[in-house]
């Protein structure tokens, strides 16, 4: 049985899945052709590392391909207009206050395939962001981590 579960993305994330997947189909497969063609006229490719090379890399451009359009297939767009800023939900702009280092944060909380904790975008799935779900302004979470335990007052919900 495939894996058929539902996939949320931000309209900004499914913008960029549907943006690389047409790069991926136009660009990057006329490149890895024109790497396979030119790799080809060395001769024997028994012992053609750069044929091996183009082949590897068509191979996995092509899965990545596959998951897009399965994540495409199965995915809902949250509406930004329908986010609600009175509990944190997928799409919520949220401010925390953290507790041990005593400083204010700032997360949007997106789905799984968006999730960049460097650019302060964490999944729904992720500690944190699971702790946060459903939490309204005043609430203070406490996430077991791999690192300890974390507390959180919730500051702002936002869109």
């Amino acid at each position: 049985m495939k894996d058929t579960k539902q996939v949320f993305l931000t309209k900004e994330g499914l913008e960029k899945l549907e943006n690389e997947l047409e790069h991926l189909k136009t660009v990057g497969r006329k490149e890895v052709a024109e790497k396979i063609k030119h790799a080809r006229s060395f001769g024997d490719l028994s012992e053609n590392a750069e044929y091996d090379e183009a082949r590897n890399e068509q191979a996995q451009m092509e899965t990545r391909i596959l998951q897009i359009e399965s994540i495409l297939k199965h995915a809902e767009v949250i509406d930004e207009e329908e986010v609600d800023v009175n509990k944190i939900t997928i799409g919520s702009k949220v401010k925390l206050y953290d507790e041990e280092f005593e400083e204010e944060i700032e997360y949007s909380i997106v789905g799984s395939t968006e999730a960049a904790p460097a650019q302060g975008k964490i999944s729904d799935e992720s500690p944190v962001g699971e702790a946060l779900m459903g939490k309204s302004v005043g609430d203070v979470v406490t996430v077991d981590a791999p690192g300890g335990a974390m507390q959180f007052k919730v500051l702002a919900i936002s869109k």
